[in-house]
């Protein structure tokens, strides 16, 4: 989008500057005050003179120099670049005439700028016209350049906003010789010249507005990117100590060094040094940097023209005063009873006085030493500026003068007739008792230091820095939040399988099904380990053949259809513990008390005090360790013989032995004694 508004804006520019100077000049040809039908050809042919003087301006200044630069553009094309045009120009190979104007003087396609000029000079070459917004028109007169036409569309539409001219004619030589200036041409219109573009040129340099972007990025990124490193690292360095399994309250914790806050540090350090290594640019444009000469020299020019005329008309820009009404305009002046110089140049903030009449009047009074009214008039049409130095005329009167007097619009006048009307206006000024002084302007600012870059590290840095810390936050908390959440579900998921692995009031059937896998689970890893300890051999031997006493006691490898529910469950702790002790042989000799279906426990507390009341406290899996589980709850009958389902400890075998704190050993060696096997 921004090269199609790029190149709509140069077009739409050109068509403005040819209708201004084809109204300026017909203005002239009509005329302000009425004239006899015979002498209008007379005018329009004094006018066609007068338009023709910029083209004869023009071209005896290219006669001296191939290249002519106007000295209204210092900030934006000093003249001292000249030489680096020329040397563009030389690659051509054709004699190449360029002119650099402002904007709406430099004309378009349609103005004849570049055949009036040709006409004049009388060499044949290439004709280049620009202005600060880029290319304004090429035409060859006497050669051949083939691919001119396209290389100057390739350019318009190629090169972003912030080129300079000096790049744009770099760039019109680069298509013109590459000998694909039709190609790329048609490339350029199929990428920008629609209505959806795929993409867009990127600027050439950084501008104050990239450098203010690049400067808060860079501080969210020095502050933002450590401290959430910081934050997220240390929540987990704690969420890692609270999982440990031995605590170390007790042992002495030394001088820790602050590693996690210095590696914070040094990140920050590293990006900030990263970010002056990517945004290094210190100063935005080509590097064109305007001479004292260059920036003073309008304002002698000016100052030159008006110290041997009242009346400075800017010969670089189309005019519609003509000999007769600047002759005219000359005896008006010299008959008012205070002097007035009156100007005619276009302003713009690319001059030297950044378009500031006020700044120019002042270097004109301090060059002319004169006192005197000084009148600025665009000379395409637009405002109307007077600035009162050292003469005794009412400032009031002429800050109150008409508003067609302060602004003049071609479209409906000319500006000779406006011109006259003002001069009238003047010459009715009452006169003040003092000379009128205006209070001095400020000083224009320097073009070197509009071209410097404000420092990486300042303007929105801080309030990069201060955002960098709450996204940081921000960050944070989201992570935090999302851990919680996951660990929400994983914690949820492994409730259900525990569940599923242990439920509180498990049905008869799940406990045969159950029992006959466990036994058989276990009777297969045994068969398959070939290298256990000695102890864990034998405890899950044990286990094994306790679980097969407990519901096989015909050893025909089927569930007894007469085993309870406990004696179930039984076989079931057992067999899970003998598998434990075979993958595990350092597993703990515990089965969870509230729970024996939990498997093996993680801590038995120590026993209490002598003479203490408090009941001594069982084993526990790591489950319950953090969150007591329910008792396990059976189905049987209870002491008075009523069916239900009760805690385990209230039903007869030997699982009630868990809860009084029994090991799997002890367990092993009830189950036998109560089959009479020793």
């Amino acid at each position: 989008m921004e090269a199609v508004l790029r190149a709509g804006v140069v077009l739409v520019m050109r068509w403005l500057a040819a209708l201004f100077a084809a109204g300026t000049v017909l203005l002239a040809a009509g005329g302000a005050h009425a004239a006899p039908a015979g002498s209008v050809a007379g005018a329009d042919s004094a006018a066609g003179a007068d338009a023709q003087s910029q083209s004869a301006y023009l071209a005896e200044q290219l006669r001296r120099d191939p290249v002519y630069i106007s000295d209204q553009l210092p900030r934006s094309v000093p003249r001292s670049t000249a030489p680096a045009f020329a040397a563009e120009a030389k690659r051509l190979h054709v004699p190449t005439y360029l002119v650099v104007l402002p904007l709406h003087t430099s004309g378009g396609p349609d103005s004849g700028l570049l055949a009036g000029i040709h006409d004049r000079l009388g060499r044949k070459g290439l004709y280049v016209s620009l202005s600060e917004m880029g290319l304004m028109d090429v035409q060859t007169y006497g050669v051949s350049v083939p691919g001119a036409q396209d290389a100057q569309t390739a350019t318009s539409y190629e090169m972003p906003t912030d080129a300079t001219p000096r790049e744009e004619f770099r760039h019109f030589v680069d298509v013109l010789t590459s000998g694909q200036a039709n190609q790329r041409a048609d490339r350029a219109r199929a990428a920008y010249g629609g209505a959806y573009n795929s993409h867009e040129p990127p600027a050439l340099h950084t501008s104050r507005t990239d450098r203010e972007d690049q400067s808060f990025l860079t501080g969210v990124a020095v502050t933002g990117v450590p401290l959430a490193a910081l934050l997220i690292a240390k929540y987990a360095v704690r969420r890692r100590r609270l999982r440990r399994e031995e605590g170390e309250a007790g042992s002495p914790g030394g001088r820790r060094w602050p590693l996690l806050e210095l590696g914070a540090l040094a990140l920050a350090g590293l990006l900030a040094f990263t970010a002056s290594q990517v945004f290094d640019d210190t100063t935005t444009g080509d590097g064109s940097v305007p001479t004292a000469t260059d920036m003073r020299a309008r304002v002698d020019r000016v100052a030159e023209g008006l110290r041997h005329d009242p009346l400075y008309v800017d010969p670089e820009s189309p005019s519609s005063l003509d000999a007769g009404r600047r002759a005219e305009l000359r005896k008006r002046i010299g008959a008012l009873p205070v002097p007035v110089l009156v100007t005619v140049v276009p302003t713009s903030t690319d001059d030297e006085s950044q378009g500031d009449e006020d700044r120019l009047a002042k270097a004109l009074h301090d060059r002319l030493h004169r006192d005197a009214l000084f009148v600025f008039a665009e000379p395409t049409g637009g405002g109307i500026q007077i600035v009162n130095y050292g003469t005794p005329v009412d400032s009031a009167y002429l800050y109150g003068r008409p508003r067609d007097l302060v602004y003049t619009d071609p479209t409906t006048g000319p500006l000779g007739s406006q011109l006259d009307k003002l001069l009238t206006y003047l010459s009715k000024a009452p006169k003040s008792p003092h000379a009128d002084q205006p209070y001095p302007p400020r000083p224009a600012p320097d073009p070197a230091a509009e071209q410097r870059l404000p420092g990486l590290f300042s303007g929105d840095f801080r309030a990069g820095l201060f955002i960098g810390g709450l996204a940081a936050l921000l960050l944070f908390g989201l992570v935090v939040a999302v851990w919680a959440l996951v660990r929400s579900l994983v914690r949820g998921r492994a409730r259900s399988l525990a569940a599923a692995a242990a439920p509180i009031q498990p049905r008869k059937s799940w406990l045969r099904r159950t029992a006959r896998e466990e036994v058989a689970a276990l009777t297969g890893e045994l068969e398959a380990a070939t290298e256990l300890p000695e102890k864990a051999r034998r405890r899950a031997w044990e286990c094994l053949d306790a679980a097969a006493l407990l519901v096989d006691g015909d050893s025909d490898g089927l569930i007894d259809d007469d085993a309870t529910p406990a004696s179930l469950a039984c076989a079931i702790v057992l067999a899970r513990a003998g598998r434990a002790a075979v993958r595990e042989p350092s597993t703990a000799a515990h089965i969870c008390h509230r729970n024996p279906l939990h498997g093996t426990a993680v801590e038995r507390a120590p026993k209490p005090p002598a003479g203490s009341r408090r009941a001594p406290r069982g084993p526990v899996c790591a489950a319950c360790l953090k969150t007591p589980g329910e008792m396990l709850r059976l189905y049987g009958a209870d002491d008075s013989g009523r069916q239900g389902y009760g805690p385990y400890p209230e039903h007869p075998g030997p699982l009630a032995s868990l809860a009084k704190g029994a090991g799997i050993d002890q367990l092993t060696r009830e189950v036998r004694e109560s089959f009479g096997v020793h």
